[in-house]
């Protein structure tokens, strides 16, 4: 299932069609997670061989150790999951995501191998656009009409003029991997994220902004776009250990 954000406008010129967009998409292509996985490495413990009967067994009978789990901080039973995510999102999104290394796998579409398409970010009406304060205490506030039309006036048009250049040098022969070099951090990229339980949780710890979260996090918006889009993917795949990580404030165990 595709899940999307904000609405897409597009524009034309007479060469290519570059398209404009406010939304990330993602899509859960594949998965081997559930709140079982989390029982069974946890009994290994003390149950050995007799812990795979938690396999098949609900779940729900159990949401208490889950709870202790999560609320202790035992971490190494919410690793024996998978979950593999196809995003789609600006570069400067995957520039911050691959900060989170320890539990995640990625691979990316490469502007070496293929001729990058003229797609590219510009903030819908319902992105912030002022900061206002210091780092670590700053707040984003709405902007007036006359910043959101500046903001997408000038985008447009560095990403216009850069994707010309990129064309003119890929029609004179140059390589791709050089040509790139003027494509801006906008530009939308695809890529393949895995992750577990744990890891992801941490990522959300960092990445979004939540009433239930009791360590402050100050996220930038499109990633954390994202980070609410595979949320949901992953709330319905281990609602139990979801709701354990909210009730404990969103900390990874």
């Amino acid at each position: 299932m595709r899940l999307e954000g904000p609405a897409v406008t597009e524009s034309t010129t007479e060469d290519t069609k570059p398209t404009f967009r406010s939304d990330v998409t993602v899509e859960l292509v594949k998965h081997s997670a559930a709140d079982s996985d989390v029982l069974w490495a946890a009994r290994v413990s003390t149950a050995g061989e007799q812990s795979l009967e938690e396999i098949t067994k609900d779940p729900e009978r159990s949401k208490g150790l889950i709870n202790y789990l999560m609320r202790d901080r035992h971490g190494s039973p919410f690793e024996h999951n998978s979950m593999t995510f196809f995003i789609n999102a600006p570069i400067f999104v995957f520039r911050e995501f691959m900060r989170h290394r320890v539990g995640w796998s990625y691979n990316e579409e490469s502007g070496r191998y293929r001729e990058l398409q003229p797609v590219f970010y510009v903030p819908g009406k319902d992105r912030k656009l002022v900061q206002e304060g210091r780092p670590g205490k700053y707040v984003f506030v709405e902007g007036t009409d006359e910043q959101h039309e500046l903001t997408s006036r000038a985008m447009e048009k560095s990403y216009l003029d850069a994707y010309a250049a990129y064309q003119e040098m890929l029609e004179a022969g140059v390589a791709r991997e050089v040509a790139r070099s003027v494509l801006p951090v906008g530009l939308f990229s695809s890529m393949y994220a895995t992750c577990n339980a744990r890891s992801l949780m941490h990522f959300l710890n960092l990445r979004t902004q939540h009433e239930l979260s009791t360590v402050p996090s100050f996220p930038q918006r499109e990633i954390e776009m994202v980070g609410e889009l595979m949320e949901a993917e992953w709330a319905k795949l281990m609602p139990l250990t979801y709701a354990a990580f909210n009730k404990n404030g969103r900390v990874a165990p």
